[in-house]
């Protein structure tokens, strides 16, 4: 294990950051995985799941809802409604914006990546109690806290799709 020192100071625990680093990682190369043997990806799972939260959503709202640049959605949605998982139609009181809505193949998606996500919660639950559960949620909202991070004004997911533009 890495021991980190800093001039005259004794080593001291593995730095905190480096730890998280790898095990989100390990978490999402497992979820990547998990979704990818249902047909699915990460980017798919949060515009369908994002769509079943907001119906009838447009593009600036879903953006916004993922935490991605529109240009970024724009490229997944352009995928996803070729593979006839949603349709995407201009406003009828604003023809600038584009509403997304599910068809029916996306509906049967949303349910297959559903499965997958839950099945891959808890198998990171095995072994842990709902008060450890508890306890780890708020760790990790502490740590996003002392990175400085937003935490009560972006959703758990944002960002996230963003690094497979």
């Amino acid at each position: 294990m890495l021991m980190v020192t800093f001039g005259p100071m004794q080593p001291t625990h593995p730095p905190i950051g480096l730890a998280l680093a790898r095990v989100a990682r390990v978490v999402s190369r497992g979820f990547d995985e998990g979704l990818a043997h249902v047909g699915g990806s990460l980017p798919v799972w949060l515009v369908l799941l994002n769509l079943k939260i907001r119906p009838a959503a447009n593009q600036r709202e879903l953006a916004a809802a993922i935490g991605i640049r529109e240009a970024t959605l724009t490229h997944h949605l352009n995928a996803m409604e070729a593979d006839g998982l949603l349709i995407r139609r201009r406003s009828e009181t604003n023809r600038r914006i584009h509403e997304v809505t599910l068809t029916d193949k996306g509906e049967e998606a949303f349910l297959r990546l559903r499965e997958a996500a839950v099945a891959y919660d808890a198998q990171l639950r095995d072994g842990l109690s709902a008060r450890e559960v508890a306890e780890l949620a708020a760790l990790l909202e502490r740590l996003a806290a002392n990175a400085r991070l937003r935490v009560d004004n972006e959703p758990a997911w944002a960002g996230l799709a963003e690094a497979d533009a």
